[in-house]
């Protein structure tokens, strides 16, 4: 009778719990189960091993082989438990030395030739087992990926003799070392592109040091998601925190982790058509949605009245939150979603009211129908509304007009600003709470009036109110103001304006 222990990851949302292979070999009748729910997919995980085994030249013990999957009541699924089923048996059957399984940690699907292939989520991995003071052996296909996790030890194997050859001590393996990464991520659209509309790039570079959320309001080909994909490139740099969370989630969806993302702020563009589901994840086996996949980055929705109001709705509670937790029967998980919601919609269903070419002949009540599809208090959460007017031709096409400031110092600007919420409540303005409010937004008595004049005027909600105080902030903190002025709050009023249409049109 032999026992072996190896030690894995599964994998539900974006953690990746401890699984404990425990194999055990009694006489009787050459057989092998797996216990510990698993799925389909581990199920078939003796036939790849066994073949493995075979083909690596290895033997496969002629006895009663149970395999345990601790704990029982957690879910595994996929291929990852492959390479420590394998290891377990050959420790089992004295074919490598058991007491140096404990120091390391195995994930990896086997080919039937003994190679190893790569997973999704390897990422996520690689942070619990360097937590847990272990090395992990992952395949070559995911060792650039692993090694991203700062202090961890990562080796990258090919084949399951690799593995072998480590553990007995024939072939000692180095820790992999990782693929040289770019420190500065690469924006291709520049700010400097856009001509004209300076009110929208001075929005865009108060979203862009306070983390808000914004909304553009404007006739076709005005440039408001030629604006929008400008964003990311004048966001802070992301932080070692920030970029390992964003590159975990990547990792476990479907559209898989390049090293070449690291570091690069996400921009996502769902089309009108998305389903909740789409948006915030899910499916029988949760996976992240366009949120999520948004995490420490943008998430543009263009033509948003044109997007079905339930589907606008599932927003609400993530903006508030920056998570969304997934429910099923079977299974739950959390994922963050600390997003930046940037919309753009036309002013009325033609697109062109207000304009003055004329073209627009959409009555009063079509118009405020088609605003109407926007929920009173989604527009809450959205803390600037601006409006995008047409540029003119003159200056599209006088070429020699100086261009603008480019991304790279309007980014220098954002992050001097955004150094200083950190300073003072160690996280952005958007972030804030109402007691934080209360003590970093305070106004002096002229200020308070002013601002209460304002949300008696357009009839803003408590939230709209603390949303103008976290925007004003913000504007002071670009100006270098320790303190909040006039200026800083008129300004901030100033970018309510669909608010300011809804009480015109209300009068």
């Amino acid at each position: 009778m032999s026992l072996a222990i190896a030690y894995s990851r599964a994998q539900v949302g974006i953690n990746a719990p401890l699984v404990t292979v425990e194999v055990h070999l009694t006489g009787g009748l050459p057989s092998l189960s797996i216990v510990g729910l698993p799925e389909a997919a581990v199920k078939e995980s003796k036939d790849r091993v066994r073949g493995a085994l075979l083909n690596s030249q290895f033997d496969f013990p002629a006895k009663r082989i149970t395999i345990n999957l601790a704990p029982a009541d957690l879910p595994k699924e996929g291929g990852r438990f492959d390479l420590p089923i394998a290891v377990g048996i050959l420790a089992a059957s004295g074919q490598i030395p058991k007491d140096t399984l404990k120091q390391y940690e195995f994930v990896g699907e086997l080919a039937l030739s003994g190679d190893l292939r790569g997973l999704k989520g390897v990422l996520t991995v690689a942070l619990q087992a360097r937590n847990a003071n272990r090395a992990l052996f992952v395949a070559s296909d995911n060792a650039d990926e692993a090694a991203l996790v700062e202090n961890g030890c990562i080796y990258s194997a090919k084949h399951l003799l690799d593995v072998c050859a480590h553990l007995k001590g024939y072939q000692p393996m180095t820790p992999y070392e990782p693929t040289c990464v770019e420190a500065q991520p690469h924006y291709e659209q520049d700010l400097s592109e856009v001509r004209g509309q300076h009110h929208a790039k001075r929005a865009l570079e108060i979203v862009a040091t306070g983390g808000h959320s914004l909304l553009m309001i404007g006739p076709p080909g005005t440039g408001k998601t030629m604006l929008a994909s400008r964003l990311p490139g004048i966001l802070p740099r992301m932080s070692e925190v920030e970029a390992l969370e964003t590159a975990a989630i990547k990792s476990i969806s479907e559209q898989t982790f390049s090293i070449n993302d690291w570091r690069q702020r996400g921009f996502r563009r769902p089309h009108h058509t998305a389903s909740g589901v789409a948006l915030v994840g899910g499916g029988s086996n949760p996976r992240p949605g366009e949120i999520s996949l948004a995490h420490n980055g943008v998430l543009f929705l263009d033509e948003l009245p044109e997007f079905d109001r339930k589907v606008l709705e599932v927003l609400r509670e993530p903006l508030e939150s920056g998570q969304i937790t997934i429910s099923r029967a079977a299974k739950q998980a959390e994922f963050p979603a600390r997003f930046q919601l940037v919309a753009a919609m036309n002013p009325c269903p033609c697109g062109y009211h207000g304009h003055s070419n004329g073209r627009c002949h959409c009555t009063p009540e079509q118009v405020q129908r088609y605003c109407n599809r926007i929920s009173g208090p989604l527009l809450d959460r959205i803390d600037m509304h601006i409006e995008v007017p047409n540029v003119p031709h003159d200056i599209i096409q006088n070429k020699e007009m100086p261009k603008s400031e480019s991304s790279v110092l309007v980014r220098e600007r954002v992050e001097i600003a955004r150094q200083r919420q950190l300073q003072r409540s160690n996280k952005c303005n958007a972030q804030l709470s109402n007691k934080e409010i209360d003590r970093y937004c305070e106004l002096n008595a002229k200020d308070a009036d002013l601002l209460e004049q304002a949300i008696d005027r357009f009839g803003l909600s408590l939230r709209a109110y603390h949303r103008i105080l976290k925007v004003a902030r913000t504007i002071a903190d670009l100006a270098g103001s320790p303190k909040l002025q006039t200026s800083h709050l008129m300004e901030a009023i100033n970018f309510r304006q669909l608010d300011r249409a809804r009480q015109r049109s209300s009068v």
